[in-house]
């Protein structure tokens, strides 16, 4: 392969993945959210879903198997936003 071909190769394993964890955690959360508002990077996942702490220490756990991560709980902790979810499961694969 070609340096633009490796290049693109990545972009596209980056990009599905990426996808990929953003679907799973809108899965995992769409039962709590509230009709006719759709969950999106900036949804607040304490406030702005019907979650509870052990829903959210489940989804946690359910991503930490689905994508080999462990997402240690000092990180958890400071997460607020799907996106920052996102992107922290997406580094976490990316060091794995």
């Amino acid at each position: 392969m070609h340096g633009t071909d490796v290049l693109v190769a990545e972009n596209v394993e980056r990009v599905t993945l990426q996808l990929e964890v953003m679907r799973e955690i809108r899965r995992h959360l769409a039962p709590y959210h509230s009709a006719g508002t759709p969950i999106t990077g900036e949804t607040v996942i304490c406030t702005g879903l019907t979650v509870d702490s052990l829903t959210i220490m489940d989804l946690i756990m359910e991503l930490e198997d689905h994508f080999d991560v462990t997402i240690p709980m000092n990180v958890v902790a400071e997460i607020r936003t799907i996106d920052q979810l996102a992107s922290t499961v997406l580094g976490l694969h990316a060091q794995r």
